[in-house]
């Protein structure tokens, strides 16, 4: 019912973008990320002589990857901000690739150090801290969250030591987050004593935590620029899982790992995703020497990112594109 509700709005969209593009002629066409939208337009246009750029290249190394022969055939240069991508598309003869880097990378870092986060939330600094991001959307915290707070209590119970930041996403509220730990206090498992949410401050709550579990996507960048050894997880409907995972076909679904080529932080996906294993390998990741084993596997991936100016990059060849 919702996409019912919404494709109307997209075909204008497409119509009035497609009519914009005959009347104005621009030298070229700038298309950003959103494929299911974008390679129509791509299409559309390029078949009337304009010159496509599409910056931020779709995810068709992880699903849709016949989508290539649609970048092949409508897209002039392809920007991609991610390391792997440009060979991916080499060995399916599309060349028109250019890496930038990242536009996180640079960019993430904490407005102020471990110190004065615990100051301003009455943590002790030196006992360890583990944030549980579980993510944005309504839906993923519903899912994801209790496994996490399951998980907490576990830990609480064999390291009482252990102080727990719960971080708040970007467009959902504390109240929501409020709700839920209610609702798993009135679970037999005891929630810890310390147990602070917090709201705006992501990137501060990552860099002060010795160890976190960070739902599925661009966050677990974020924590992968910031240095902090992480378990990454996810959890769908049923439905939706069964659907999504017969389509995907990478061996890594985090980010992290995907840039690394290899399993950097352990992913706990679906079924897999419960309070004792979720506990289990953040107790692991607050071990000394894994913890910085961690740290500097973290730090390789940062520096496959690239450096900072990504953005900066992007408009450089996009310039050269259009001489």
């Amino acid at each position: 019912m919702e996409i019912g509700r919404t494709l109307p709005k997209f075909w204008r969209a497409f119509k009035l973008l497609k009519q914009a593009a005959h009347t104005r002629q621009p030298d070229a066409v700038i298309l950003v990320d959103w494929p299911d939208f974008n390679l129509r337009l791509a299409h559309a246009l390029h078949r009337r002589g304009l010159k496509i750029i599409y910056y931020i290249s779709p995810q068709l190394w992880a699903w849709r990857s016949y989508r290539a022969r649609s970048i092949r055939r409508d897209v002039d240069l392809l920007i991609s901000i991610l390391p792997f991508e440009k060979n991916w598309y080499a060995e399916r003869g599309i060349n028109n690739v250019e890496f930038v880097g990242h536009p996180l990378a640079g960019e993430v870092r904490a407005r102020y150090d471990r110190a004065e986060f615990c100051r301003q939330m009455k943590l002790d600094s030196r006992l360890p801290i583990i944030s549980l991001l579980p993510g944005s959307r309504r839906k993923e915290v519903e899912r994801i969250l209790p496994a996490m707070l399951e998980a907490a209590a576990l830990i609480s119970d064999r390291r009482p030591d252990v102080q727990f930041v719960v971080v708040v996403a970007p467009g959902r509220s504390s109240d929501e987050i409020r709700d839920i730990v209610r609702a798993q206090r009135a679970t037999p498992l005891p929630l810890p004593s310390c147990l602070h949410i917090v709201s705006g401050e992501s990137r501060e709550a990552l860099a002060a935590s010795d160890v976190a579990a960070v739902a599925s996507g661009t966050a677990t960048l974020e924590a992968a620029l910031l240095g902090t050894p992480m378990v990454i997880v996810y959890k769908e409907s049923a439905i939706n899982w069964h659907t999504l995972g017969s389509l995907i076909t990478t061996d890594h679904y985090g980010l992290v790992n995907l840039v690394a080529g290899e399993r950097v932080a352990t992913e706990l996906m679906q079924d897999e995703l419960n309070g004792e294993r979720l506990a289990n390998e953040l107790l692991s990741l607050l071990d000394e020497k894994r913890n910085e084993n961690a740290r500097q596997r973290l730090r390789e991936v940062a520096n496959q990112l690239g450096e900072g100016g990504a953005s900066e990059r992007a408009a450089e060849h996009i310039l050269a594109a259009l001489q």
